[in-house]
């Protein structure tokens, strides 16, 4: 019987480990994680407002593991030994006779000033205390804005950004408070989220300045300060920041010799393998991939990796080669609280919707139809 381990319990790990038993019931999976739990992030957006509490997008994997005879290893990473073949955790070793590292990226901290920010992708704690420091703001400004990694421009998620700036926006005016709320957007790129194709960014843009929501752009971030964001183009006011800062690796990776692109993730190639390792794979935001600059760091993007790596895998552990890749789409609804933007990009072309109902609505399916596997 051939042993896998799966690092991490996010969209590409769990994608891996069912692509895995899909395709052999046989197989000994084994899935690393620090809590055997799911946090569906795309919906954290919508805590601010109410529209679903913590507890809604924490998602408990124990049922799905038993049902799919998965065990799983409760620690974190912290290396590998003999080539990849033993996983190192804070509870102990983990042996495999194939690996795929799918744990997500870290965020970069480096800002001077950052512990003054509301970092809202690192987890339901985060929004909380965004939720309730926007309840308690009677008037005030409010800045949200993201940066990438400037040794690797694609590890970046602004995605999101845009969708608890237009949220809020759209609650406070339901709540008669936006009139006495400033809302700033800020990116040290001129025209940001262009990796969305350039109708998005008119887009976006456009419905910015129609909500009279504030823009400082193309300025090197410089820090923050209580009450202050700080660029080299000046600084503005703000009495609570979000920031999306850029991704590199998990701090775990420098206890391995594993090859690591200019931003710190792990290198790896068309077919999701890690450069010049044996039956090792990525998948997901711990990797760099080869393709267009535009290629997303999203859930979307991440299950597809995560199915390529998983088949090429399993190619490999019964002789044959892996040649499968993956299909690079990006594909997002841009959510406003009450519609969407949907936004499709691939080598092909792209497009970009006006705000719909719909697509508010379209996303909101996309939840239930996407955790459904996992409840």
């Amino acid at each position: 019987m051939k042993r896998v381990t799966v690092i991490g319990t996010g969209f590409a790990a769990l994608s891996a480990a069912r692509r895995l038993r899909q395709l052999d019931r046989q197989l000994e999976i084994t899935v690393i994680g620090p809590r055997p739990e799911l946090i569906f992030l795309p919906s954290l957006i919508w805590i601010p407002s109410g529209q679903r509490k913590a507890e809604d997008l924490r998602i408990p994997l124990q049922e799905f593991f038993r049902k799919s005879d998965i065990r799983f290893h409760a620690g974190e990473a912290t290396g590998l030994e003999k080539g990849g073949r033993s996983v190192l955790t804070s509870a102990g070793t983990v042996d495999n006779d194939g690996l795929i590292v799918a744990c997500g990226g870290r965020f970069i901290k480096k800002l001077p000033g950052i512990e003054h920010a509301i970092l809202p992708c690192e987890g339901t704690a985060a929004v909380e205390r965004l939720r309730d420091r926007v309840q308690a703001m009677r008037e005030g400004a409010i800045a949200l804005g993201f940066a990438g990694n400037p040794n690797e421009p694609s590890a970046m998620r602004g995605g999101p950004i845009f969708e608890f700036l237009f949220g809020l926006d759209t609650q406070l005016r339901r709540e008669g408070r936006r009139d006495r709320i400033r809302l700033t957007f800020f990116n040290p790129m001129p025209n940001p989220g262009n990796r969305l194709g350039e109708k998005a960014v008119q887009r976006l843009l456009g419905e910015m300045k129609r909500r009279d929501i504030a823009t400082h752009l193309g300025h090197k971030m410089v820090g923050f300060e209580a009450g202050k964001v700080k660029t080299e183009g000046g600084e503005f006011p703000a009495d609570l920041i979000v920031f999306m800062p850029g991704l590199t690796g998990n701090a775990w990776f420098d206890n391995t010799d594993l090859p690591r692109s200019p931003g710190g993730l792990l290198k790896a190639d068309a077919q999701c393998r890690v450069e010049g390792r044996e039956r090792i794979y990525v998948a997901g935001d711990a990797g760099s991939f080869p393709g267009p600059d535009w290629m997303p760091k999203q859930a979307h993007m991440a299950d597809l990796q995560a199915e390529t790596a998983a088949e090429n895998l399993l190619a490999e552990l019964k002789g044959g080669k892996a040649e499968k890749t993956f299909k690079v789409e990006l594909l997002c609804i841009v959510d406003t609280l009450d519609s969407g933007m949907l936004v499709k990009r691939t080598p092909e072309g792209g497009l970009a919707l006006p705000p719909l109902g719909l697509m508010h609505n379209a996303k909101a399916f996309f939840e239930s139809w996407y955790l459904r596997r996992y409840r």
